[in-house]
C-alpha cells in the first residue's frame, strides 16, 4: 500500500480545526484525491474529510468521488479504511455495494473468488481511476503470503494473484520468494517462523498446602 509521505500543508490546514467543516474546500480535496489516484499516494485523513463534508451537505456528494475514494481504501486492507469510509455515508450506491463485496472477500482471504468477480468488467470499472489498483491487491495478499506460509503450492499462489507464467515468475522473484517445482518457498521470518509456547503455571504456597493436606486426609 501506497501512503502518503508528506501531506502538502494547503490541504493540512483544510482538514484541521472548523476548515474541515467548510463545503467551499471540497472542490481543492477532491483534486488531491485524484492525484493520489494518480500517483499510487494515499491520505485516509484527507480522504475522510470528503465524506465528512458529504455527509453534511449531501447535495455535493459525487458517486465517482466516493468511489475511488473506496476503491484507495481497499488497498490499504488489513487496516479498517474501508470500514471507517463506509461509516460516514448515508447512502449506498450499487458501486459501493460490489466494492463491499471485493472488500469482504479480500478480508476473508478469498482471493480466487475476489479476482473472478474483480475481472468482471462492472467492478473493474470501479477501479480504473486509481492507478496500479490490481498491483497494489497483489501486495497486500502478497504480504499476507509472506506472514502465514513458509511454503504453499505455487498453482494455488498463482490462483491468489491471477498471475501465470513469466508474470508470475517475475512477481515471485520480487518478493524473494523461490519456487521448487510446485511449491513456492518463502524465507522464514518474525510472523511466519514456528515458534514453542511454553505453558507456565503458578501455583500459590497455600494453595499448595490444602492439596498436600487433603491428600493426607486421605
Amino acid at each position: 500500500m501506497a501512503s502518503v509521505t508528506e501531506r502538502p500543508e494547503s490541504i493540512q490546514k483544510l482538514i484541521d480545526g472548523v476548515e474541515r467543516y467548510n463545503p467551499e474546500n471540497l472542490e481543492v480535496l477532491e483534486a488531491y484525491l485524484d492525484n493520489q489516484c494518480k500517483n499510487g499516494t494515499y491520505d485516509l485523513m484527507a480522504n475522510l474529510a470528503i465524506l465528512k463534508l458529504y455527509q453534511f451537505n449531501p447535495t455535493k456528494a459525487k458517486d465517482n468521488v466516493v468511489v475511488s475514494i473506496l476503491a484507495k481504501s481497499l488497498t490499504a486492507i488489513p487496516s479498517p479504511d474501508f470500514n471507517l469510509c463506509l461509516y460516514l455515508l448515508s447512502e449506498r450506491s450499487t458501486g459501493v455495494t460490489q466494492l463491499t463485496t471485493l472488500q469482504q472477500l479480500l478480508e476473508q482471504s478469498n482471493y480466487a473468488k475476489f479476482w473472478t468477480l474483480y475481472n468482471d468488467s462492472t467492478y473493474k470499472q470501479l477501479t480504473s481511476q486509481v492507478a496500479g489498483f490490481e498491483d497494489a491487491i497483489r501486495q497486500l495478499i502478497a504480504r499476507v503470503i509472506t506472514m502465514s506460509h513458509q511454503s504453499i503450492s505455487a498453482s494455488v499462489v498463482q490462483k491468489y494473484l491471477a498471475l501465470t507464467g513469466d508474470a508470475f515468475t517475475k512477481f515471485i522473484q520480487e518478493q524473494q520468494w523461490s519456487q521448487q517445482g510446485d511449491v513456492v518457498v518463502i524465507p522464514v521470518n518474525k510472523d511466519n517462523e514456528a515458534k514453542a509456547i511454553v505453558v507456565r503455571e503458578n501455583i500459590k504456597f497455600e494453595q499448595l498446602t490444602k492439596v498436600i493436606g487433603y491428600s493426607n486426609e486421605m
